[in-house]
């Protein structure tokens, strides 16, 4: 009778539950976020010089801060969704300046409608993103010798076909050209909010910010990308479309140097063929400070706009500290090493708290 009872009792419940039923609670999912220490870097920076520069506070002075902070912000993003999928772009500054040249010269030689020239420059723009993609997934070479190639080609095309077509280092003026005000307006215009002056380079920045979070968050293409920044071999086996991938995402740095070129032309008119060199590793830092990883599979859009947000405030903030500018580079070095620090830490502070 005991036995017959105690076989027919009901099971006392257990204490093991399965993991993948438990809840995470929202100290685990802070510490999981890549831009975290970004965030908390961009604060410390942002009351350092509220309170070292009188004028930091200023809504003029915020302005020009988010301008800067969106020059970089707008190529941010694009590189940062590129070395989340395990590469990065050593051509990406020389690349702003070659859609602007091809704008600018296209139009003016063929006295066309200054659109032609921005639509030509688009077509060619991609095509340079997706040279770099092909190259480095059919030949297998790193990313780092594919792009500093295509730099050094780059830098050498802008400069030659320059002076070959315009006679200087420079393009000619477009400013009378049917069109150009419309483009500017697109481009490099200046909007007025409770009588402060906006660049529209802000909000291109935010619109590309809240793309790339919506493509890595919400999209079967957002997985492919942290699956083959984490381990492309393994990626593959499971049918993620690697090569497709990586090409994609070098057409997406190469379309924001597309906009980023449009507003250097169509802000100063002319183009010096010389210029952008050594503006790709400004972006790298700001996508690295906002929380990616060198080696892929790790990082978010959102952190790269806080990474040139704070690239944004240090430039600027020490100018309005009346200090000198020579030590701007100084302290984004500091920044890039204490936000990498950072960010390992709190990486982690999660891995131990799951």
């Amino acid at each position: 009778m005991t036995a017959s009872a105690s076989a027919s009792a009901p099971e006392s419940p257990t204490t093991v539950t399965d993991e993948r039923l438990l809840g995470t609670s929202p100290l685990k999912r802070l510490l999981g976020r890549p831009e975290l220490g970004s965030v908390v870097g961009a604060l410390a920076v942002f009351l350092f010089f509220s309170i070292v520069a009188d004028s930091f506070l200023r809504a003029s002075s915020l302005s020009t801060v988010l301008y800067a902070a969106s020059t970089i912000g707008i190529m941010a993003v694009p590189v940062a969704l590129l070395m989340i999928g395990g590469e990065f772009d050593l051509s990406a500054g020389v690349m702003v300046t070659s859609s602007a040249l091809v704008s600018s010269m296209f139009s003016y030689q063929m006295t066309a409608n200054i659109w032609v020239g921005v639509g030509v420059s688009l077509l060619v723009t991609l095509a340079i993103g997706a040279f770099n993609g092909f190259v480095l997934t059919r030949t297998g070479l790193p990313s780092f010798i594919v792009t500093l190639g295509t730099f050094l080609m780059l830098t050498g095309m802008n400069l030659g076909l320059t002076k070959l077509i315009s006679g200087t280092v420079s393009t000619k003026s477009i400013s009378d050209m049917d069109g150009f005000s419309s483009a500017q307006a697109l481009f490099a215009s200046t909007l007025t909010v409770g009588g402060v002056p906006f660049k529209v380079t802000i909000l291109w920045w935010l619109a590309l910010v809240a793309l790339a979070s919506w493509i890595l968050l919400r999209t079967r293409a957002g997985n492919w990308i942290f699956a083959v920044g984490g381990n492309k071999d393994a990626a593959r086996a499971v049918g993620v479309p690697v090569t497709r991938t990586k090409i994609g995402l070098y057409m997406g740095v190469a379309l924001g140097a597309w906009i980023s070129g449009q507003h250097l032309l169509f802000s100063y008119d002319v183009v010096q063929s010389g210029e952008g060199v050594g503006n790709e590793l400004i972006y790298i830092i700001a996508a690295v400070i906002g929380g990616c990883l060198i080696t892929g599979g790790y990082g978010s859009a959102i952190g790269s706009a806080v990474g040139a947000f704070l690239f944004g405030m240090t430039s600027k903030g020490i100018v309005f500290a009346e200090w000198n500018p020579d030590w701007f580079k100084f302290f984004l070095g500091a920044m890039l090493l204490l936000a990498t620090l950072l960010n390992t830490w709190v990486r982690k502070r999660a891995e131990a708290t799951t």
